[in-house]
């Protein structure tokens, strides 16, 4: 498939559909930047600790259920992103679900004031990720430059001038962005097959794996299911298996300037996932022989043990210049999905703040390239400071406010629109409904419940939507906004 973009200077008709922004992103520019999202480099720093948690015997359990999950979540999206094909995503999928001047305000607005914190959040995790990676390439980067900080590192460092570059390069037109996106997407694609390579000759050269067929002893313990006592164990890999999956929905943040969107974002969402999940599942095949005897300790080791154990591999397969090249590969991919990330989330307190509903200074479109500058310079920026924080339990907070924030609501929502109305136009509609968004709210649960000490990320998520709450309310009161006066009196122009 060919990039599929329209010239800068698209239709105006176009545009008024679109909140000011052009339809240029066709089906295979979609998949890309999904992929690029769900790659980064969350799978190559959380392999070793997929299989800490559930083990060498499941964890190919753990990618498979994250698997599934995404799926019947992504489902989801996709019926609402062809439904609502606008700026913003879920904020747009929320308010409409749930009342464009009633209770949805409160809910969209609940939605973008927690992406304001996990977005940055998620866009750090890849800096500091590749930051620290490059720590493998060059060992000195790890050192602490003052001796009066000594919590700051050079990682940390690198990391922020990371996120700075990658919003000085999306500060541009949509149709420039889209070309750099296919060639990084590339690097992404040879990394994965590097990881994927050198995990089976390494197995093979070692007698892990038996050379006449390809990793034949995961299999022998794939028809045994997880017991009881180690639902627990499963929760956990589960939830950093889903944080790997997540990304799928990225096209649907820019919904105002997809191509055909009611065909190309469900085509998109569902082909991402398929190939991701192969890759994925092919890839842990691949390394499990190698890691599988430091399963146990890897759990127990530092941020930059577990990042060079993939590196290693390749190096133990191929040599040394093998190994830094895949290391090289890997920070490739981790910029990459930065890029990706920050590109999506910008377009949603873009979104909010066009409607009325979010901070107004962040609704302003650039005048030249029509891309919303504001917003993606206040993201860049938010994820900038974050660079100088721990990457410590940053996934599972991440993952315990998406689900409770996001997803459980629009699971929640698809079905509450399908009985509210039933007449309204879907050019897709779930298949086997209403069975995949029960299995995601089944599987997200099962996440929440069975991981170990839940209620401390819960108890954040619920001072997150506390905060956001009494915010919500201090601005509606003061522009008249729902709940003090009824929805059809709301004005939604307000600034």
């Amino acid at each position: 498939m060919t990039l599929s973009a329209v010239p800068s200077g698209s239709s105006s008709e176009a545009q008024s559909h679109s909140g000011g922004l052009s339809r240029r992103i066709g089906l295979s520019s979609a998949v890309a930047l999904n992929m690029m999202d769900m790659i980064g480099v969350g799978p190559f720093l959380t392999l070793p600790l997929v299989i800490a948690a559930a083990g060498s015997r499941f964890a190919v359990w753990a990618w498979l259920l994250g698997a599934f999950i995404a799926v019947c979540d992504g489902l989801v999206c996709a019926e609402l992103g062809a439904a609502f094909p606008r700026a913003g995503g879920s904020y747009a999928f929320l308010r409409q679900i749930y009342g464009e001047d009633g209770a949805g305000r409160w809910i969209s607005f609940l939605y973008v004031w927690q992406l304001s914190f996990s977005a940055p959040l998620s866009i750090a995790s890849g800096c500091i990720g590749l930051a620290t990676f490059l720590a493998y390439i060059w060992p000195p980067l790890a050192a602490q430059p003052f001796a009066a900080l000594p919590q700051l590192h050079g990682t940390n460092l690198v990391a922020a001038a990371t996120c700075i570059l990658v919003t000085s390069l999306l500060y541009r037109n949509l149709t420039s962005i889209t070309r750099m996106a296919w060639v990084l997407f590339a690097g992404v694609l040879l990394t994965l097959a590097g990881v994927i390579v050198s995990g089976f000759v390494n197995g093979a050269r070692h007698g892990l794996i038996d050379s006449g067929s390809v990793g034949v002893w995961p299999f022998s313990h794939l028809a045994a299911g997880p017991s009881g006592t180690l639902l627990s164990a499963l929760a956990q890999a589960t939830m950093i298996t889903c944080y790997d999956y997540w990304g799928y929905y990225n096209i649907c943040f820019l919904g105002s300037e997809v191509k055909r969107p009611e065909k190309t974002i469900p085509r998109a969402i569902l082909i991402s996932i398929a190939v991701v999940a192969t890759l994925y599942v092919t890839m842990n095949l691949a390394v499990l022989p190698s890691l599988g005897a430091v399963s146990s300790a890897a759990a127990k080791a530092s941020v930059q043990s577990r990042l060079s154990l993939v590196a290693e591999i390749a190096q133990s397969a191929f040599g040394r210049v093998a190994g830094q090249t895949l290391a090289a590969l890997i920070l490739w991919s981790a910029f990459a999905s930065v890029f990706s990330l920050l590109l999506g989330y910008s377009r949603v307190p873009y979104a909010a703040a066009r409607d009325g509903n979010y901070f107004s200074g962040l609704a302003a479109v650039h005048a030249r390239h029509g891309f919303p500058h504001r917003s993606l310079i206040a993201l860049g920026l938010v994820a900038t400071c974050f660079c100088f924080f721990s990457l410590s339990q940053v996934i599972t907070l991440l993952v315990v406010i998406r689900i409770v924030l996001q997803f459980l609501l629009q699971q929640a929502g698809v079905i509450w629109l399908r009985f509210k109305q039933p007449n309204l136009p879907r050019p897709f509609r779930i298949p086997l409904y209403p069975l995949p968004p029960l299995a995601a709210i089944a599987g997200f649960l099962f996440i929440l419940a069975y991981r170990p000490n839940p209620l401390r990320e819960l108890g954040a998520a619920a001072a997150i939507a506390a905060s956001g709450t009494v915010i919500y309310m201090i601005r509606a009161r003061g522009r008249g906004d729902w709940p003090f006066v009824s929805a059809g009196q709301s004005d939604t122009g307000k600034p």
